[in-house]
């Protein structure tokens, strides 16, 4: 079955309803499907014809971009299972990046220049590669990227990657940004920029606005935060990755599809301060934190910083999907910090709303 047949049945059987955003993406993965079915896998690499011997010739993929929850990995998926492609890979962009880097780490046992090696190997493996959720966070990644997808490219790979930002938005504000600005370029260069745009958001319509804040603690509420991370995520388990933040890394336990998942001490019983907290809410649109315990008036830092934290995903716009040992205004009802907890406990309450969620997904 070809991929435009397969998305047809899909609409035909109501699997997915009609969208526009969607289908325009879909006509583009069609068309580049129809030209891998087209060519032979030959020497040197992957579709001689789509290779980019001149600036007028054909992309040698797609880099699809748009809000959380519009469709982008269902359309890859759909597209990487149908396509016609013997040696084809499908991976999570941060479980990418951690082979890599483990190859290269194996490779420079060896050889000074450990791109071409690594580059040459993906390429052996698979000619089609689909990269799922594309974000840069890392400066490890973002000095590296580059060098290596010139390589891939010139080896014939073919890239469809989906992203929540356009290309010219990654790695934003990171260190040494200017660095990074020739990989966006390659990406413009070499792959067609489709924005998934739409307003409807399929995954947060999963959930109902007053499941997101779960009470009190136990082998319930961590199977409820557990269902609604399948939910919001489309995944048992995400990546762990890490944030760079001033020439020092902030580990994420686990990330998949724009959703961060923490626990209370990852990230209040940490040394961590404002521009943690800032930057976990620039890169992610869900932020899961788990096991809020109730707080003493002696745990003055943990309240401090978990009102930090609530203060940067509510000025950004952040959802917050949290499991609580207590109601909102009984996390910390004494201590110094008392009168800012009462305005972080109303804040909790505005985050579990349905406005704040968006009203398309109350169903009570």
């Amino acid at each position: 079955m070809s991929f435009d047949e397969a998305f047809r049945a899909k609409l035909a059987m109501d699997a997915i309803g009609f969208d526009a955003g969607q289908e325009a993406v879909a006509r583009e993965l069609s068309r580049l499907a129809g030209e891998l079915a087209a060519q032979p896998e030959g020497r040197g690499g992957i579709f001689a014809r789509l290779r980019r011997p001149t600036p007028q010739s054909a992309p040698e993929g797609l880099y699809i971009h748009g809000e959380v929850g519009r469709g982008k990995t269902m359309l890859m998926d759909l597209f990487f299972a149908e396509a016609a492609v013997a040696r084809k890979r499908r991976v999570h962009f941060h479980a990418f990046m951690q082979d890599v880097h483990a190859r290269l780490h194996a490779a420079r046992k060896t050889d000074q220049d450990a791109i071409a090696p690594v580059a040459a190997a993906l390429a052996s493996e698979a000619t089609l590669l689909c990269l799922d959720e594309t974000q840069i966070a890392d400066i490890a990644d973002a000095m590296i990227v580059g060098r290596l997808f010139e390589a891939l490219f010139a080896r014939g790979v073919v890239l469809v990657t989906t992203a929540n930002f356009p290309p010219e938005e990654l790695y934003r504000n990171g260190l040494n940004r200017q660095l990074f600005l020739p990989f966006i370029a390659l990406l413009r260069q070499k792959l067609a920029v489709v924005a998934l745009d739409g307003s409807r958001d399929y995954r947060q319509g999963r959930v109902k606005a007053h499941e997101t804040f779960v009470s009190p603690l136990g082998p319930a509420a961590d199977a409820r935060m557990e269902e609604l991370w399948q939910r919001l995520t489309d995944s048992a388990h995400g990546e762990p990755m890490a944030i760079d933040i001033l020439g020092r890394r902030l580990q994420v336990p686990e990330a998949a599809h724009a959703c961060a998942r923490f626990t209370f001490a990852d990230l209040c019983e940490a040394p961590l301060g404002p521009a943690d907290f800032l930057a976990i809410a620039r890169q992610f649109r869900i932020v899961f934190v788990e096991r809020i315990p109730a707080l003493t008036a002696a745990q003055r830092n943990e309240a401090r910083r978990f009102i930090t934290l609530i203060d940067a995903l509510y000025d950004a716009k952040v959802k917050l999907v949290a499991s609580s040992a207590q109601a909102p205004e009984a996390i910390y009802p004494g201590g110094e910090a008392g009168v800012e907890f009462a305005r972080t406990a109303s804040r909790l309450r505005e985050m579990q709303s349905a406005g704040w969620w968006g009203k398309k997904i109350v169903e009570t």
